[in-house]
């Protein structure tokens, strides 16, 4: 075995030690050695191997399989543009805290600013946006190799890390390739495999987090209290923080994220924010904020009102309100929901719920209540097909209890937002809410589902996501799975209004800035997405109605499908308009 292949052996070996399960490796000449590693590593059982050629859409995979497993996974790439090209899945995995792995191969430190091929300077190339770095050399392959890469792993707990590796030739085996040795730390059951009848699942292991010290329990809330729950790290945390605000009598105006359960969010919240006579007779003077809210300006601006009192748990997450002083809750030593909202003296549980204060109660009522009649009108005049809202209605009536929705940036969680209220308890809804681009969202959605069913093997969930045309196409090479790698069964629903959608309910679709809007900011592409779906092996259809996209939910796909459904993109402002209007007219 030369001696690149051993360094690479011990890193395979150690990051498997350390927890990793999974890897996405892009192939390349300087990283050989760390694939040789990996594919022996996967024979042996010890790890899942997922090869891409697209390294921004590795990165997105990756980011993907760890999103909701909050197991770091890592991505493998050669050494030069390859590793600038998983920047943007870093940056989001810093801003959103998914555990993400970066191992980079390199050129030896002494051929750098030498102009040698494929050579730039990779240690700092992703700045802040990694929590941690190492640049490693083969002379450091030694006995306390395990300990840097039990820290490398441990540092991506809550964030992404950059693992840069120097190699010298001889880069591949010579002779025949090294076997395949058993695991440092055996897996037990083997890991589940798509392309396997039998699936058996290895769920990762929780941590155990200490007792928290009084300060760390919530402090006492008095007053009319709203909370306003945004995206979180962990989407099944969502449903604690709503647990936890039905045992305290609090509404909560919760973003779409997360799984919801059986203490639903008051209806249609994001209206009852945007209808400022209601708003300013139920107006809070606490306002609570868990987690990071991103997608709407009614929240943004009551946030921003200085006659109420915000105060952030930002579980882990960065969030600060611009111009305003804001009580950060104490989470010093802690950036995990469940320490806070299962803590002792944090009213956990049904005794503590028939202590809470009546007038709470009664305040949550009155919340709930006007997101009734919300719902009421708008069910008695839902948006017409083929609108934004409508599609989104028509989707999540459509889910599945168990199902994963994971979903694009820009128009589609909008759309939630807006027209959507209550979904099935077991619903979980997944977006990349960190920076909320529109990059990798393919990838993304294709690992999340990889993962989720490898610890829900046996009784593999139903996996979905919805994304614009234009963010479906921003990631089309996700499309590019060889047909020798893992595939998921996954429903990808495309709303179609060729084009940035977005745009027009922005301030650049203002109709006196109509002349320019359409080269700029509606880009249509004309797009054939059958041709596009077919050429990548994935089936396509279209759905014209509700029933049609009904029926196609209702059919388990094997492997990736696309369900296209066309949006009129002139839709897009006038609808919410309505929506927002049908609003105030039922809160009166």
């Amino acid at each position: 075995m030369t001696d690149s292949l051993a360094f690479a052996t011990a890193i395979v070996d150690g990051l498997v030690a350390a927890g990793v399960r999974e890897i996405v490796l892009c192939p390349g000449s300087r990283s050989s050695p760390l694939a040789y590693a990996a594919w022996s590593a996967e024979h042996a059982g010890r790890l899942r191997l997922h090869v891409r050629v697209d390294e921004r859409s590795a990165g997105f995979l990756a980011l993907g399989l760890a999103k909701t497993s909050r197991v770091p996974a890592a991505v493998v790439t050669t050494s030069g543009t390859a590793v600038a090209n998983l920047h943007p899945a870093v940056l989001e995995a810093h801003h959103a805290r998914v555990p993400l792995v970066v191992v980079s191969a390199d050129r030896p430190a002494a051929l750098r600013g030498t102009g040698a091929n494929q050579t730039t300077i990779q240690p700092g190339i992703f700045g802040v946006a990694v929590h941690g770095e190492w640049d490693l050399a083969a002379a450091e392959a030694g006995p306390a190799l395990g300990e840097v890469l039990t820290a490398v792993v441990a540092s991506a707990s809550t964030g992404p890390v950059h693992l840069n590796v120097q190699f010298a030739p001889p880069l591949v085996p010579v002779g025949p390739l090294p076997p395949t040795v058993e695991p440092v730390a055996p897996i037990e059951p083997p890991l589940a495999d798509r392309r396997s009848s039998d699936r058996v699942a290895t769920p990762p292991a929780e941590p155990s987090p200490a007792d928290p010290t009084a300060s760390d329990r919530f402090p006492a809330l008095t007053g009319r209290t709203l909370v306003v729950l945004g995206d979180l790290p962990d989407p099944a945390d969502a449903e604690l923080v709503l647990d936890w605000a039905g045992a305290q009598g609090l509404p909560v105006v919760a973003e779409p994220f997360g799984r919801h359960g059986t203490n639903s969010p008051v209806p249609h919240g994001v209206l009852l924010l945007g209808a400022a006579p209601f708003l300013d007779a139920h107006l809070p003077e606490n306002v609570l904020v868990v987690g990071r809210p991103t997608l709407s300006r009614p929240v943004a601006r009551l946030l921003q009102r200085t006659d109420v009192k915000v105060m952030v748990v930002a579980a882990g997450l960065e969030f600060e309100v611009p111009g305003r002083q804001v009580t950060h809750l104490p989470l010093r030593r802690c950036s995990h929901v469940p320490r806070l909202f299962r803590a002792p003296g944090t009213l956990q549980g049904a005794s503590e719920r028939e202590a809470a204060d009546p007038g709470r109660s009664r305040w949550r009522e009155s919340w709930m209540e006007a997101g009734g009649a919300v719902a009421r009108a708008i069910a008695a005049d839902p948006p017409a097909w083929g609108t934004g809202p409508a599609l989104a209605r028509a989707l999540v009536a459509n889910l599945p209890d168990d199902a994963v929705l994971f979903v694009g940036s820009s128009n589609s969680p909008r759309d939630l937002d807006v027209a959507v209220t209550g979904r099935a308890a077991g619903v979980t809804v997944v977006a990349g809410r960190g920076l909320a681009g529109i990059d990798g969202c393919v990838s993304t959605a294709i690992g999340i589902s990889l993962s989720d069913n490898a610890s829900h093997a046996g009784q593999p969930r139903s996996h979905f996501a919805l994304m614009g045309d234009l963010t479906f196409l921003h990631d089309a090479n996700g499309l590019l799975i060889g047909p020798d790698e893992l595939r998921p069964d996954l429903t990808i629903v495309v709303a179609n209004d060729d084009g940035g959608g977005i745009f027009t309910t922005l301030e650049p679709g203002q109709p006196d800035l109509a002349e320019p809007f359409e080269r700029l900011f509606g880009t249509p592409t004309g797009t054939d997405l059958s041709a596009l779906s077919l050429a990548h092996g994935i089936a396509h259809t279209r759905a014209d109605s509700e029933a049609s996209l009904a029926a196609a939910l209702g059919t388990r796909p094997h492997g990736i499908r696309v369900v296209e459904v066309a949006i009129r993109r002139e839709t897009h402002r006038a609808e919410r308009a309505r929506l927002q209007a049908m609003a105030n007219a039922a809160l009166g």
